[in-house]
């Protein structure tokens, strides 16, 4: 098990506006109902099967990772950084994410929501 304090964490307000490389490791419901506009969506439970896919990410930044408060990012996020990935859990979640003012959108019809 990984000590939550070696596991790097950024809070929402401290990620970059622009150039930002993030996965969102929530369900497919919760990621439905809303999420980051420049966001990629691999569940955490399909993240070993599907990390090649984070290839096309930037190798020259992190990849920033999140979920609804910060408790399924962090476990990603040990998990990339232990697989030779930079990885960096964003506290807070997505809960934080919205609080902040960042954009969210949803991909059903309504207002987006954090669920």
């Amino acid at each position: 098990m990984v000590n939550p304090a070696e596991i790097p964490t950024a809070s929402v307000r401290d990620l970059p506006k622009d150039g930002l490389t993030l996965l969102d490791v929530r369900e497919s419901d919760e990621w439905a109902a809303g999420h980051a506009p420049e966001a990629v969506h691999i569940p955490l439970g399909d993240l070993p099967a599907r990390v090649d896919e984070l290839a096309e990410f930037p190798d020259d930044r992190p990849v920033y990772v999140v979920c609804r408060t910060g408790g399924r990012s962090a476990r990603a996020a040990a998990w990339l950084n232990a697989s030779g990935w930079d990885a960096v859990n964003v506290a807070g979640g997505m809960k934080s994410w919205h609080t902040e003012g960042r954009d969210v959108v949803g991909d059903g019809p309504g207002e987006p929501e954090i669920l």
